[in-house]
């Protein structure tokens, strides 16, 4: 097989270094819309404007992203200083790329920041927007792990 196809998935090590990066974007995006939808729900319920909510839902993925992460590594037996590190390490690009494709389509979606919570546009444009930032991060993630980064030394781990 050539290597077009090989750098493409089609062989059986490229179908399982997607599926890794499939997880780790499904954990990724775990941490981000639980932090998101908290921030997001908060923001909107305080009546923050668009900054402070996209600041508070930002911070709020960035902790619990991060915690998903620290949590299992400090079941694997790493003391706390490593695990953090060994989550901010597997973490941080994912979540960036994850958070500014959010937030970018979220801003883009005419009148999604300013729906209120019982509007089916709030919610519609949230899920709409973490659902392209899953597709936009998993690449991402397949680079890093193919590279023996991002979640790799999280798998490396178990």
């Amino acid at each position: 097989m050539d290597h077009a196809a090989s750098s493409h998935g089609h062989t059986p090590a490229g179908t399982a270094l997607t599926r890794m990066a499939v997880s780790a974007t499904l954990h990724c995006l775990t941490g981000c819309a639980i932090g998101e939808v908290l921030g997001m729900v908060l923001a909107t319920w305080w009546g923050w404007g668009d900054a402070a909510s996209i600041a508070l839902a930002v911070a709020l993925a960035f902790v619990f992203g991060y915690a998903l992460t620290v949590g299992p590594v400090l079941r694997s037996g790493l003391p706390l200083r490593q695990a953090v590190r060994v989550a901010l390490a597997a973490d941080t690009l994912s979540i960036v790329t994850m958070e500014l494709v959010d937030n970018a389509v979220l801003l883009a979606v005419p009148d999604a920041m300013e729906a209120g919570l019982a509007d089916p546009l709030f919610w519609g444009s949230l899920a709409f927007a973490l659902a392209v930032a899953f597709v936009v991060t998993v690449p991402v993630n397949r680079a890093l792990i193919g590279r023996g980064k991002g979640h790799a030394v999280v798998h490396g781990l178990h």
